[in-house]
């Protein structure tokens, strides 16, 4: 020091110093230190269960190839329930305990982390490099939110960019002062771990000595609670990442804390390998069960709810019969709340009765909510030890691919459907988000997944209608018998509600066609055959149903023939078809009686009059002209080149040729431009003699085929006559089109 007071000029040194730039915070540690081998990171995490979370968690730490430790395995567990509420004091506990035989060792980096609901998105070399760079010895993620004690807030260090509060689902740090940390813990397993390790960062001293630091920016840990918005799935390069939009960071852990599960499981479909547009499904095939291998199949429940009057329900039922897979291993439990359904129940309990192992019926009589009978279909399995699988199909599903059931037990979830939509519509049977009020929401993938665009197996939140379930997994996790009823919850949410805080996923497939959903909308059920009416609500089906097989021949392979000139013949309708819509007019009775005198036509009077039945009489008349317009319509452009049909037509009715009421028909035009005639039942079976005579060209035909239809023209060319029956019963559908 100098006596006199005078400074001491600056050293050269230090002028130098001053000189050089100042390292970006947090970069200092880059350029001294060389980086740490990937072997020195040890990842520390608890379970004392294995849950459908910890196998996914392990599953992404496999594929980077993480050394993970399990700590507290087969423990009881006493942190307290967790769900929106203080514990997790175990966990603390159960490291303290864990880090100690590794608390000498200095370079040694250890990561402890959540696993029920986290997944990794980097590697380990990833990880130490972020790590370094943060040139802290220990590294918390961070919050926006804090909890448990919102009184803490002002306690905290200021930060001018990034979140602010300490979460404790993941640190990482050198062994000796995580140690350091840990070994003050002195509570109970059910205190809350969270607040022990805010007490310690928030003491200014402690925060110091032990050189701790939050992950402001998400750059290794990022929480999803309050920043779901953030957080974006990017896609480089083969894998998938989730990308923070405002920091642009892409961090290595991803934390559902709090309610944000379902967003968790999103970017578990897709991170770090799960889904990729290079790749497409990269878990697909991961534990699958090959049952070529099997010596016996597993045997398997059926639950089939019949809620509300369903269209098709006799196809659906024969369907189950002819699944591939072995009847002896099936049993069948069903829930009818249909009276008007009896009958077809009784005509399939009669088929299935002696293939089957054992059906059970529950019918309206027994007047059971529908929560009620799907709790006891499952509680069959359930109590079944020789119950493998538990299938639950409600009647509104369309199973056309016949494998489904082998297909989802192969696959080899606990809870699996398969995606089954409604044709030409988004509407499936699964949601891939929900609102936050627990109702449908439309996730980023959802139409991408229903159109085919990605595939593979898809962790959800909600699903229905159709869905494969465990007998283990019934007889284990879902051991209550109750899970189709909570709150006023309909029965199918309440199950994937309980599922989702049991901590069970549930997944849809779509790796396959299954089939489709019907519409039970408008069904009436006041008519005889009430199929008949449903080309607009189920117009899939309906055709099916309905249109000949061999219909589309008629444009592949020139299925058309010409008996008589400018006389088409070609197959439009089925059996079924002819069969119904015979019953359907039979059931109403009311025949004309083939008189002059009539009110159902402009004017009142028919001058070549027809025993018959018009389909408006049956409220028919708006699906035959959309049928005119979807299947006949295509032929007449065939075979009337240039003709396009408006399809419009005044004159639809079913003819009944008897020989006690009306054996034949007078030559005659008809008031169209062209005419189609469809022969309802078959020559030779049902009656002898008839046809059709085309008098200009001394044409007849006098063997229809059943399900055929001519097409002619109505007006001057083709003057025709009906050629008497002999004996038995006529029917032919006739429409007069573009009169």
């Amino acid at each position: 020091m100098a006596l006199n007071g005078s400074r001491r000029p600056p050293s050269l040194l230090f002028l130098l110093a001053l000189s050089l730039p100042l390292a970006p915070p947090g970069r200092a540690a880059d350029a001294a230190l060389p980086p740490i081998p990937a072997d020195k990171l040890l990842v520390l995490t608890v379970a004392t269960k294995e849950t459908d979370g910890f196998h996914r968690f392990m599953q992404t730490a496999k594929h980077f190839n993480y050394t993970v430790k399990v700590l507290g395995k087969g423990e009881e567990w006493k942190g307290g329930k967790l769900i929106n509420s203080i514990g997790g004091g175990q966990k603390v506990r159960l490291l303290k305990e864990g880090i100690e035989s590794y608390a000498d060792q200095e370079d040694l980096v250890v990561m402890f982390i959540e696993c029920y609901d986290v997944i990794f998105a980097g590697g380990p070399e990833e990880t130490l490099r972020k790590f370094q760079q943060a040139n802290h010895k220990v590294v918390f993620a961070a919050d926006g939110l804090i909890w448990p004690d919102k009184r803490l807030a002002d306690k905290y260090p200021v930060v001018r960019s990034g979140k602010r509060f300490l979460n404790s689902g993941g640190f990482i740090g050198y062994a000796p002062y995580i140690n350091q940390m840990v070994q003050q813990w002195n509570l109970q397993d059910n205190d809350d771990d969270q607040l022990f390790y805010t007490k310690i960062y928030i003491d200014s001293l402690q925060r110091a000595r032990i050189n701790i630091t939050l992950d402001h920016k998400c750059r290794i840990f990022q929480t999803l609670n309050g920043a779901v918005d953030e957080v974006l799935l990017k896609f480089e390069e083969g894998r998938a990442r989730a990308r923070n939009s405002v920091y642009e960071t892409l961090p290595i852990t991803l934390h559902g804390n709090g309610p944000t599960k379902i967003q968790l499981s999103y970017f578990g479909n897709y991170i770090p390998n799960a889904w990729t547009r290079e790749t497409g499904c990269g878990v697909c095939d991961l534990d699958l069960l090959d049952l070529s291998t099997v010596t016996e199949h597993p045997r398997v429940t059926i639950g089939v709810f019949i809620e509300q009057p369903t269209p098709f329900l006799p196809k659906f039922l024969d369907r189950l019969l002819s699944l591939d897979y072995p009847k002896e291993l099936l049993s069948i439990f069903i829930h009818n709340n249909e009276v008007y359904h009896e009958k077809h129940i009784k005509k399939f309990w009669e088929k299935a009765k002696k293939a089957i192992r054992s059906i059970k019926i529950v019918g309206p009589e027994e007047n059971l909510s529908q929560a009620e009978a799907r709790n006891m279909g499952m509680d069959l399995c359930r109590q079944n030890k020789a119950c493998d699988y538990y299938f639950s199909i409600d009647a509104d599903v369309v199973l056309t691919n016949l494998k489904t059931l082998r297909l989802l037990i192969e696959q080899n979830r606990k809870i699996i459907a398969p995606l089954v939509t409604r044709h030409g519509k988004l509407w499936s049977n699964f949601w891939g988000a929900l609102s936050p009020d627990g109702y449908y929401a439309r996730s980023e993938d959802y139409v991408d997944i229903v159109q085919g665009n990605r595939v593979g197996v898809w962790n959800i939140p909600y699903m229905a209608n159709i869905y494969l379930i465990k007998g283990q997994t019934l007889r284990s996790e879902m051991r209550e018998r109750n899970y189709f009823v909570r709150d006023k919850l309909d029965p199918d949410m309440a199950l994937c509600r309980n599922a989702r805080e049991m901590g069970v996923f549930m997944y849809i497939t779509n790796r396959h066609d299954f089939g489709r959903l019907i519409s039970t909308a408008n069904y009436n059920t006041s008519h005889y055959n009430n199929d008949l009416w449903q080309i607009f609500e189920n117009p899939v089906d309906w055709k099916e149903t309905y249109i000949n097989p061999n219909y589309s021949k008629i444009f592949t392979e020139n299925l058309v023939e010409q008996p008589c000139p400018d006389v088409y013949w070609f197959p439009i309708f089925s059996d079924t078809a002819c069969d119904e819509l015979v019953e359907e007019m039979e059931h109403y009775g009311q025949w004309s009686g083939g008189k002059h005198r009539d009110s159902r036509i402009s004017g009142g009077y028919e001058n070549v009059p027809t025993d018959d039945i018009h389909m408006k009489q049956i409220g028919l008349d708006g699906e035959w002209l959309h049928f005119i317009r979807e299947f006949i319509a295509p032929v007449t452009l065939k075979v009337f080149a240039g003709y396009y049909t408006k399809g419009h037509a005044m004159l639809n009715f079913v003819v009944k040729y008897t020989t006690d009421r009306q054996r034949s028909l007078r030559p005659h035009h008809d008031s169209s431009t062209f005419t189609i005639n469809i022969a309802l039942n078959k020559v030779g079976e049902d009656f002898q003699g008839g046809g059709c005579k085309f008098i200009r060209y001394n044409c007849s035909i006098e063997s229809p085929r059943k399900g055929w239809s001519f097409m002619h023209p109505g007006r001057l060319t083709h003057l025709h006559e009906g050629l008497p029956i002999l004996n038995g019963t006529r029917y032919i559908a006739v429409s007069f089109i573009d009169p």
